[in-house]
């Protein structure tokens, strides 16, 4: 009797047996936030660090670091609007802190988009893109904010935790309007600006600056099992406003690292990530859902202090928060996503907080609507493969001026950090040059300005800044 023998490749078994990455369920999205914590923070990115990150450190073993990842800005407002708008704030000139909701209503978000999708979406934490009419302290509905950018929940604060009025908003709603005051409250043996420092203002009865970290890491997890039975895919955004000041450790993070009190705050913000990855977990959610961590930009982290302390909160780069070296705005960025991003990776490629946008588009396999994301790059290709050539040609970020960033080139338009570090401005001598250009590649401390031996360079990137100073 003669038997029919089929050949079928190996190819095809292993198609068969392991479910294809287009064939799956686009997963859950959880973005992480960190407020003023340095690329030099986590072990992950700066061996010599002093302060442990376990949970920071897990994922990027279980995923993918990137080491030339930009926030959009060098300061909170603007790195978050390019974050959730995959806009460059470059675009919109000088930002309207005050009075009125920055992002606008037509606007495109990473939450507006994939509520479209079918995504129940929630935020957790700093909002500090504005509220049409302000803050609202007498205790009125807030509008123009999350819940009018695209989220279905959310639960936070106005703006950084030392700038009052300081009170919780649920929804649009303040949970208890700030009607007594606080002091300004300062640290011995830190400049004005570190320590446990907030400014004096009005405080609802149930705030307590020390508890906000815990709090938000809370709220974020309870989120989390609010889905664990739900058959709806979830985007949850967690903008934790730590280690921003005030640095407020709490007993169990105290003297945990060799970095003074701010260490230790950064060690309870890896404690809180971890809180949210057990949450994953115990949800059986770890498995299903794009993990993304990252900080909005440098630390307040003077030179003195990594003298006195042996720490550089910056690792390798120059300046800190608000400057335009890349202390300011190159961040510790990791991703997780099990069975899609290989684990243990680094990826080179240059990517920016905007890419987000067009990330989530990539992953639901939906296009972006016209006109939203114009500055988002999908990443993709990357996740999957560390090695994958990035589509973005260039980056345009903001401090207090413009940088420009191509390949090795970068381009700073004007003296001086633009920030916090000294010399913050510098005047151009005559036949001097008027910027700063820098060859990454050869110099990454940023110390050789060759801004007159390559015209053409500088000629180049200054019309690339042209264009996206030019609204479209």
């Amino acid at each position: 009797m003669r038997r029919l023998v089929i050949a079928i490749p190996l190819t095809l078994i292993a198609a068969c047996a392991t479910p294809r990455e287009d064939l799956r369920r686009p997963p859950n999205i959880v973005v992480i936030l960190a407020d003023d914590m340095g690329y030099g923070d986590p072990r992950c990115f700066n061996p010599d660090s002093k302060i442990p990150t376990p949970h920071i450190d897990r994922i990027a073993a279980e995923g993918m670091r990137f080491v030339d990842a930009h926030s959009p800005g060098a300061w909170c407002v603007p790195s978050r609007y390019g974050l959730l708008t995959g806009r460059y704030p470059a675009r919109i000139g000088r930002f309207p802190v005050g009075q009125r909701a920055i992002i606008g209503p037509e606007q495109v978000t990473l939450a507006s988009f994939l509520r479209d999708q079918g995504y129940a979406t929630a935020m957790v934490g700093k909002w500090h893109l504005g509220f049409d009419g302000g803050p609202s302290p007498a205790g009125e509905a807030l509008r123009g904010g999350p819940l009018d950018r695209g989220f279905d929940e959310f639960f936070g604060i106005h703006a950084s935790l030392d700038i009052p009025p300081y009170y919780y908003i649920r929804g649009r709603e303040p949970v208890a309007p700030p009607t007594g005051n606080v002091a300004t409250n300062n640290s011995p043996g830190w400049s004005t600006i570190q320590g446990a420092f907030w400014r004096a203002g009005k405080i609802a009865p149930d705030f307590d600056h020390a508890d906000v970290l815990p709090r938000f890491g809370r709220e974020a997890a309870a989120f989390l099992d609010s889905q664990r039975d739900s058959d709806e895919r979830f985007f949850l955004y967690v903008a934790l406003a730590a280690p921003h000041t005030p640095w407020l450790p709490n007993a169990a993070a105290e003297g945990r690292s060799d970095a003074a009190m701010y260490g230790d705050f950064v060690t309870q913000v890896d404690d809180e990530i971890g809180r949210l990855l057990a949450a994953l977990e115990r949800n059986g959610q770890a498995e299903d859902t794009l993990v993304v961590f990252t900080s909005d930009n440098g630390p307040v982290w003077y030179p003195h202090d990594v003298a006195r302390l042996g720490h550089s909160s910056t690792g390798p780069w120059r300046g800190m928060k608000s400057d335009s070296w890349e202390g300011g705005h190159r961040m510790p960025f990791v991703v997780r996503w099990p069975g899609v991003v290989p684990a243990a990776t680094t990826a080179r490629a240059t990517i920016c907080f905007t890419d987000l946008l067009a990330t989530c588009a990539d992953v639901c396999r939906q296009p972006l609507p016209e006109g939203a994301g114009e500055d988002s790059h999908s990443l993709l290709p990357v996740l999957r493969d560390p090695n994958a050539k990035n589509s973005r040609q260039h980056t345009v970020l903001k401090s207090n001026a413009a940088v420009v960033r191509e390949g090795k080139w970068k381009l700073i338009s004007h003296l001086g950090s633009g920030g916090f570090s000294n010399p913050r401005r510098v005047e151009p001598e005559q036949n001097g040059p008027r910027g700063q250009l820098y060859d990454l590649e050869a110099d990454p401390g940023e110390t050789n300005n060759l801004w007159l031996r390559h015209p053409k360079v500088v000629a180049r990137l200054e019309r690339i800044r042209a264009t996206v100073r030019r609204p479209r």
